[in-house]
């Protein structure tokens, strides 16, 4: 927007937007930045009550918009999920349960993507960085677009790096684990906040809002961290002293009950880490995640100086969950709630009576493509499962709101439903073990009622849920199975 010379007209164009915008009008066509980080699990943040990590910008984001804290991804792992994200539709209507999925699922060309409706009515669309799947950090030291969908965008960017060969204190802190993309590595790095990878696709971005801030904009920018490495200057580092750094309370005996199909990322197996690597992981978690924030922050600001924020929604998510020692286990692709429950804000600046709650309604990631053609006056695909959650961000509280479960699986052969009050996990269709935690009274998920003959009425009624999510979602079962990897076993 641009300022006026003269304080009387200005008077009325603030009085008349304070109107606009109490009424819950829209706004004609408004621009939308979305922002996914990567590997991010909402307990993390402290507008999610970490009272440790500092994040105050996306902070800033939960101020001027809805926080959704019953917010579930479709796959816990990068590829599938994003793809959902992008189409608005279930890993099984799209035949893909893994990164190397996600590389093929736009071979069929009736499949469009959430950006393309924005483009045929005159938005500009792009993206900065991972916004689709790219191998982290392969992709980025290659300056490559992995698995991306050219059509999607007027504009891509794709950020060049060294990720962890930049300059700086270097430590790999998993045993056994060192594959670039797993391994917990951590550089305490020499380099300037904007010399790293999520600086660079930042500063990219800004370039485009500024160019662009005369029309109407989608612009998709992926910021890399949390994850591995985890890569930040020592600024970032410094809030989390490692003897202030404190472990997960895990009870010793927590695997006993869970299938082994479910134990791929137990710590012991996988990792190796002992405690002190461990409060090292996260201090490195809770300093990518600062340093990550720290460029939401200058999104923000950009947006703030160009007066673009009173017509920008903005969104920030991430592709997952993660876990960070929960059930002895560490990163994702398992079935718990730190893994399938995502940060998931939406900014609307009109919607103002909103600002600042939080929604416990269940949701979904599909539900986010509905969402905004719905708050941006596009057509809806008729045939897309999500919901729009337009009336959720008029009033995060209220009752009309049907979605009662979110439906996810990977591509280990586990199949998991989060509803209400339970959530089942059912892998190989139950032939590799069945989980069944009561939300209400554990939380933590560390009691498995699935063989508890009191749970039986429960365990049948969310066996009946799961088959109805599972048509709705179009999983064949079958074919699913027959991609997804065996049943995990700790002497393979």
């Amino acid at each position: 927007m641009k300022n006026t010379t003269r304080m009387g007209l200005g008077a009325l164009v603030v009085a008349f937007c304070g109107v606009l915008f109490a009424s819950g009008a829209s706004a004609e066509k408004p621009n939308v930045l979305f922002i996914i980080s990567d590997d991010l699990t909402a307990s993390a943040l402290s507008c999610y009550e970490n009272k440790v990590c500092q994040t105050p910008n996306i902070d800033r984001i939960a101020e001027r918009g809805v926080r959704f804290d019953n917010m579930h991804c479709m796959n816990p792992v990068c590829g599938p999920s994003r793809v959902s994200i992008m189409t608005g539709r279930y890993p099984g209507e799209l035949d893909c349960y893994s990164n190397k999925d996600s590389k093929s699922v736009f071979d069929d060309p009736s499949l469009g993507s959430m950006t393309e409706p924005f483009r045929q009515q005159g938005w500009f669309a792009a993206r900065v960085s991972k916004v689709y799947h790219m191998g982290i950090p392969g992709d980025i030291t290659r300056g490559t677009a992995g698995a991306d969908h050219a059509a999607s965008w007027d504009v891509a960017v794709n950020i060049k790096d060294l990720e962890q060969k930049q300059p700086g204190k270097y430590e790999l802190l998993s045993p056994r684990m060192k594959s670039s993309g797993m391994g917990f590595k951590v550089v305490e790095t020499e380099a300037g906040a904007l010399e790293l990878a999520d600086g660079k696709a930042v500063t990219q971005a800004i370039d485009l809002i500024r160019e662009h801030k005369d029309q109407p904009f989608f612009l998709a920018v992926g910021l890399v961290r949390p994850h591995v490495p985890l890569v930040a200057p020592p600024e970032f580092f410094e809030p989390y002293p490692l003897e202030s750094i404190e472990l997960l309370k895990v009870p010793d005996n927590d695997l006993d009950d869970i299938p082994e199909a479910h134990h791929f990322d137990v710590n012991e197996v996988k990792y190796g880490m002992s405690e002190e690597q461990q409060r090292k992981a996260i201090r490195g978690y809770y300093a990518s995640v600062s340093y990550m924030d720290a460029q939401v922050g200058r999104l923000l600001d950009e947006l703030d100086k160009l007066g673009l924020d009173d017509n920008t929604i903005v969104v920030f998510t991430s592709d997952h969950g993660y876990l960070l020692g929960e059930h002895h286990m560490w990163e994702k692709q398992t079935l718990f709630e730190n893994t399938t429950r995502v940060p998931f804000i939406v900014s609307v600046p009109w919607l103002a009576d909103a600002q600042g709650q939080g929604c416990d309604r269940i949701a979904e990631h599909i539900d986010l493509f509905p969402t905004l053609t719905d708050l941006c006056g596009i057509e809806t695909p008729a045939d897309l499962p999500g919901q729009s959650l337009k009336t959720l961000l008029k009033d995060p509280r209220q009752e009309g709101w049907t979605k009662n479960a979110a439906y996810t699986l990977n591509s280990w052969g586990g199949e998991s439903l989060r509803g209400e009050d339970f959530r089942l996990t059912v892998w190989h269709d139950g032939k590799s073990g069945i989980e069944l935690y009561d939300l209400k009274k554990d939380p933590g998920e560390f009691t498995n009622h699935a063989l508890n003959p009191e749970y039986a009425t429960q365990l049948e009624t969310m066996r009946g849920l799961l088959d109805e999510r599972r048509r709705a979602a179009k999983t064949d079962v079958n074919a699913y199975l027959k991609k997804a990897r065996p049943a995990f076993a700790k002497e393979k």
